[in-house]
């Protein structure tokens, strides 16, 4: 009868430090967030995926905004086609006109506006949204894009709070592109990017569910992390166990 209740207790605490690991893991990846196809090297081009879940279980997401940071303007951005949704892209003057190819340029896109033309992205999914961006900039480590995103029921998320170093993640962090050391062919880069952009009908799913590709190494992770600790209170409970038979 003791052996009966103390395995019970085992059970409970089992579950509940099953449940407390997944509870904290689950807003981990729950973020708009960016990472590029690839290498995203400074002064060359990269192909980037902004990655947006639909973090409510009554709304869909309608709309998403990308602002480009002013401080280090793109003289090319070009979005790929996503199927459902349109694309707006917005330009503005620069202050500073910028030098690509040999030519002076007195404007960038300082903003990219995707819109649902049907559900959009429903509870439960996530959708990626492609842009080939270039030249990167060569004196900065890092791009912040802050983002804004529009939920069915009018609710709206601004990813707009910029990460800082030594300090924890802020509640709705911006989406941030860390840029790798520079390469010596530029220009073999931005002929890629320009490929990958321009080879946009690709045969991708309206909608990826958030256990997707992308999402499958995170949770994997976690997963194993969970039966780790499960096989751990098991063990120590097999061996109170033993230990109380024997003494029996």
């Amino acid at each position: 009868m003791q052996i009966s209740r103390t395995a019970s207790r085992v059970t409970a605490a089992v579950a509940v430090a099953g449940a407390t690991v997944l509870a904290v893991s689950v807003p981990a990846f729950a973020h708009v967030s960016v990472q590029p196809e690839g290498t995203a090297a400074k002064g060359g081009y990269a192909t980037v995926d902004f990655k947006v879940p639909n973090e409510r279980d009554n709304a869909s997401t309608t709309k998403v905004e990308v602002n480009l940071p002013a401080e280090h303007p793109l003289a090319s951005v070009m979005p790929q086609p996503v199927p459902g949704w349109s694309v707006k892209v917005t330009k503005s003057k620069l202050d500073k006109p910028l030098t690509m190819h040999g030519e002076k340029i007195g404007e960038a896109v300082t903003k990219v506006t995707w819109t649902a033309d049907g559900k959009g992205i429903q509870p439960g999914y996530f959708q990626k949204f492609p842009l080939s961006l270039g030249a990167l900039p060569e004196d900065t480590d890092q791009l912040v894009f802050k983002a804004i995103q529009t939920y069915s029921n009018k609710e709206v998320v601004r990813w707009i709070e910029v990460p800082q170093e030594g300090q924890d993640e802020p509640e709705n962090p911006a989406p941030t592109l860390a840029l790798s050391a520079a390469t010596d062919d530029h220009h073999g880069t931005a002929a890629a990017a320009d490929d990958d952009a321009k080879g946009g009908d690709k045969d991708d799913a309206h909608q990826e569910a958030a256990a997707g590709s992308d999402g499958g190494t995170d949770t994997t992770a976690r997963v194993l992390g969970v039966v780790g600790i499960v096989t751990g209170v098991a063990g120590v409970a097999y061996g109170v166990l033993a230990g109380r038979r024997r003494t029996a």
